[in-house]
């Protein structure tokens, strides 16, 4: 795998806690809009709009517009046979979270497994898989349900 291939792919991965945590929905749902994005109890959410409103929807945004969360990154190790148009990498996750009412702690650690394709010379994500390993306080983190009419 090529110097630049491994550029490509790690900064898809880097791209994803860096929108997330600016709360730029949008932006998470054009990085995964060709995607399969498996949920850790295997419900799968694809396509563009789907994905943007399950992060619209389901992530808490507060008073400065974003989740005031920091995703961590690390462990990051890609795949790809040479010559091969699919790769994959794993990576771990680490997520902290500090806001009025919760101070700052980690809030979540998962693994994401990724696969990757590359498409007219260029890659994107295929599928990711979360794997949540620990759950802590995410009551800021998560939206609330909305009130039945």
């Amino acid at each position: 795998m090529s110097e630049r291939d491994i550029r490509a792919i790690g900064s898809l991965v880097y791209s994803y806690p860096r929108l997330i945590d600016d709360g730029d929905f949008d932006a998470v749902a054009d990085l995964f809009q060709h995607a399969r994005v498996i949920a850790g109890d295997g419900t799968v959410f694809q396509g563009r709009e789907v994905l943007r409103e399950l992060w619209a929807s389901g992530v808490r945004l507060h008073e400065d517009g974003t989740p005031r969360t920091q995703h961590v990154v690390t462990n990051l190790d890609i795949t790809h046979a040479e010559g091969a148009d699919t790769a994959t990498a794993s990576s771990y996750v680490t997520v902290l979270q500090a806001c009025p009412g919760l101070p700052l702690q980690v809030i979540a650690a998962s693994r994401h497994d990724d696969v990757f394709e590359r498409v007219d010379g260029a890659w994107r994500f295929a599928e990711r898989r979360d794997r949540q390993r620990l759950v802590g306080d995410l009551s800021h983190h998560f939206a609330p349900p909305p009130a039945s009419a």
